[in-house]
């Protein structure tokens, strides 16, 4: 297991936009392999390799949420791309490992079609909804140096930021946390997010 260090909010590559994966080798195969096994230490559906301090287009997910036949639940996308399908939305509570313990309603397109490819360059493609659609825009957003605090209203971003400010991590000047540390956060919150 390669569990590696979250970074969090205030670290810059955070809000940097990530360098597209170039080369299919063994060096991408171990950052899925580390993204993943630090997703599920860290309790999270999804992460993305800025919030592991690597500037690549790549995320991993494990919803387990899959709504159709043929559509994964967990597995990762290399220079992904998404697709709006449909006008409808969905409302919902969202959180993030690199911004542990809070968690605020974000609206999001209700279905999307992801598109990248895998470790050995093959496309993969697929139609999500519900968790996994919201899944995939957040972790893509963190491909762009988005945070999905961004896509708070005014309102609720200065609430969340005063959370932020707050925080015991923040507070002590923190932009790593151990994936254990991250876990026991979200309990803590008893949220669920990315």
């Amino acid at each position: 297991m390669t569990v590696q260090p979250v970074r969090l909010f205030g670290d810059p590559v955070l809000r940097a936009r990530a360098d597209e994966a170039t080369s299919y080798d063994r060096e991408l195969r171990q950052l899925v392999t580390d993204l993943t096994d630090t997703m599920h230490a860290s309790g999270g559906v999804g992460m993305a390799a800025p919030q592991i301090g690597v500037g690549l287009r790549v995320f991993v997910y494990d919803t387990l949420a899959a709504t159709r036949a043929g559509t994964p639940g967990a597995g990762h996308l290399i220079n992904p791309s998404y697709e709006v399908l449909g006008d409808e939305e969905q409302t919902g509570a969202e959180g993030c490992l690199s911004i542990p313990g809070l968690r605020y309603d974000v609206t999001r397109a209700l279905r999307v079609r992801a598109r990248g490819v895998d470790v050995d360059g093959a496309l993969v493609e697929f139609e999500a909804e519900g968790l996994l659609a919201r899944c995939v825009q957040h972790e893509f957003d963190h491909l762009d140096g988005v945070l999905y605090l961004d896509r708070l209203d005014p309102a609720a971003r200065k609430a969340a930021l005063r959370e932020v400010r707050e925080s015991e991590w923040f507070g002590a000047g923190k932009t790593v946390m151990s994936a254990a540390e991250v876990a026991g956060a979200r309990v803590a919150s008893a949220g669920q997010g990315d």
